[in-house]
């Protein structure tokens, strides 16, 4: 997998003033959190974890090939600062993850049975609806 006390150190957090509640205080305090992640100069990432990276997460990744998740749902930086990186850390975690093998199962007797039944008493009330 990765490591995420060493991929949190290569992250940049820039804050910019936050529309929305908060009253007056959005006017004074930069409470909107923007998390940037170099993927393309990450020292912590293999090549192919970089490239699933970029497949998986391309709608938020930049042209020079940054990742950038922002957060301004909550009232302080701190709160904001924390959400991002959660979400953040969540993001590389699901992207990473091998999605599991479908095993193919054949319906049974029962239920095949139950079907079957349901479409006989199906067709027969349409049945019951066109004689008139």
């Amino acid at each position: 997998m990765f490591d995420k006390g060493k991929v949190i150190k290569e992250v940049k957090y820039k804050t910019t003033r936050s529309s929305g509640s908060g009253g007056q205080n959005v006017n004074k305090v930069s409470t909107k959190v923007e998390l940037r992640f170099d993927v393309v100069n990450s020292l912590v990432l293999t090549e192919a974890q970089k490239s699933v990276i970029f497949t998986k997460l391309k709608n938020r990744i930049s042209s020079e090939g940054v990742l950038i998740i922002t957060s301004d749902s909550e009232r302080t930086q701190l709160r904001n600062k924390k959400k991002v990186r959660e979400l953040f850390l969540a993001l590389l975690e699901q992207s990473f993850r091998k999605p599991k093998n479908r095993i193919k199962t054949k319906p049974t007797k029962t239920s095949r049975e139950k079907r079957l039944k349901e479409k006989k008493i199906k067709s027969e009330k349409k049945k019951m609806r066109k004689i008139d």
